[in-house]
């Protein structure tokens, strides 16, 4: 019985993940999606052509792997079905668990409406309604994948759960839908989906049964994570690497290897903490070159240096056992690189990462910087102020960085 890898973000999503289980897809016979919904973006290039990955698992663009949207997933039927159409036909090799809970268009205008109302103390989610498709979950209301089976019955729970509400979604703005347009928007997921849709859980067991290889892709990162992320600025899932086993029906000891994915400087959607934001002339350089614009939005992400403590913190929860450090070669050209490797709080230097991140001022150290490192798929090549940061990066977070981008292109990898 063979054991499922994982790979997870290490810091506030963003981190090139989409390319890494690309690279590792090749090698492996099943993908599989365990949290988040289409809030989350993938961009992989591929030759000339570039593919935006939201909810399909990243292995879609390896033949050869079938990919798995499991049950800690919010599904938007509207926003996959377009999704798709990036792709042929996709039966066989595309399997969506009956248990994922669906996400429909007026939780999207809950969610836009409630950021609305706050005001200046909007968290600044991506608006798609992840948060209250969650919401309806915990709150044993919602409606999962597999009740498209009968869309009579499904219309008929979402009508009455509607109208229940209908005090609320007055004061939000939410029109509640026309039943019969309802019925046949349902109607119209299921003709499109209803082949896709079975009970992943058994399909990944028997899966692992086999001996076949199982890699666990998430979504956003740690720091936006539900419980260990910078609440109440985080996502609304669990997104370490924990949750792959709530996610998609495993037990903790079929998890194998866990690939933490990081950029060589950080970003971050949306409001909340950022301890080494840049707000000069370096993070707008930063996101001008790491073309650090959102997949999902379109927003312009806020940069900034490395955070070993957020990195050291992220490896530790999600017992990573190698990293694989994305866009080395976007800091190519800075004279200095910086590193935040301590925070300062009510006067104090601490290393780790405290309850409250709102006041804590970054401490950094500063590594000489390198000409160029883009397109190298070597490390000995790498230029010697490039490799001394990465070995100092290794000894700030506790474990190996094993794997570098240095460029878009999927070969365009240096494995150590």
């Amino acid at each position: 019985m063979s054991q499922a890898d994982i790979v997870v973000g290490l810091q506030w999503g963003d981190e090139g993940k989409g390319k890494i289980v690309d690279h590792m897809a090749r090698k492996n016979d099943f993908v599989c999606r365990f949290a988040g919904g289409h809030n989350a973006g993938h961009t992989i290039v591929v030759g000339d052509k570039k593919y935006a990955l939201h909810l399909v698992p990243s292995g879609v663009l390896s033949d050869s792997t079938k990919n798995i949207i499991g049950n800690g997933v919010v599904l938007s039927p509207k926003d996959f079905i377009k999704e798709l159409e990036q792709f042929g036909n996709l039966e066989g090799r595309l399997f969506i668990s009956d248990k994922a809970h669906l996400l429909l268009p007026y939780h999207a205008l809950i969610d836009q409406a409630f950021e609305k109302l706050k005001g200046s103390n909007a968290i600044g989610t991506t608006g798609k309604g992840i948060g209250p498709a969650y919401e309806d979950k915990v709150a044993r209301v919602g409606h999962r994948v597999g009740e498209l089976q009968d869309t009579a019955k499904l219309a008929d729970k979402i009508m009455a759960h509607l109208n229940q509400h209908k005090a609320v979604l007055d004061i939000l703005g939410v029109e509640i839908p026309n039943a019969d347009d309802l019925k046949s928007e349902l109607d119209g997921y299921k003709k499109a989906l209803s082949s896709f849709i079975v009970d992943t859980t058994l399909l990944i067991w028997d899966a692992l049964k086999n001996d076949k290889k199982v890699l666990l892709e998430g979504a956003q990162g740690t720091m936006l994570d539900i419980d260990h992320g910078t609440y109440p600025y985080v996502t609304s899932s669990t997104t370490i690497s924990a949750g792959a086993c709530s996610g998609l029906g495993l037990n903790a000891k079929d998890i194998g290897k866990v690939t933490g994915i990081a950029k060589a400087y950080c970003t971050r959607v949306g409001n909340g903490p950022f301890p080494s934001e840049d707000l000069g002339g370096d993070g707008e350089l930063l996101r001008e070159r790491g073309q650090e614009f959102g997949t999902t939005t379109g927003r312009p992400r806020r940069c900034g240096w490395f955070d070993a403590v957020a990195m050291r913190h992220a490896v530790r929860i999600n017992g990573v056992d190698g990293v694989a450090l994305m866009k080395l070669d976007v800091l190519d050209g800075f004279n200095e690189v910086k590193v935040c490797t301590g925070y300062e709080v009510d006067g104090k230097i601490i290393d780790y990462v405290p309850y409250d991140l709102d006041d804590a001022k970054p401490i950094y150290t500063s590594f000489a910087g390198w000409e160029k490192t883009e397109g190298i798929r070597s490390f000995e090549n790498l230029p010697d102020t490039a490799k001394d940061y990465i070995l100092a990066l290794e000894e700030m977070i506790g474990t190996k960085i094993s794997i570098i981008s240095t460029g878009p292109d999927r070969d365009d990898t240096i494995i150590r």
